[in-house]
């Protein structure tokens, strides 16, 4: 079974991450001829504070 990660900061509403993870699992399922079913979608939030890039916090 696939499974696939998002990892964001915090932001997107429910309704959002539902079209997220459907959007992602029909273009893996497309893209792998795998059964859409069986492709398995995480999203983490992880606060700026807790995030950097380039050696620099994002908050």
């Amino acid at each position: 079974m696939p499974m696939i990660q998002i990892t964001q900061t915090p932001g997107l509403t429910t309704e959002q991450k539902r079209a997220v993870i459907e959007a992602v699992t029909a273009a893996y399922a497309e893209a792998a001829g795998k059964n859409p079913d069986k492709v398995w979608v995480t999203i983490t939030e992880v606060q700026g504070e807790n995030w950097g890039v380039g050696g620099t916090p994002l908050a």
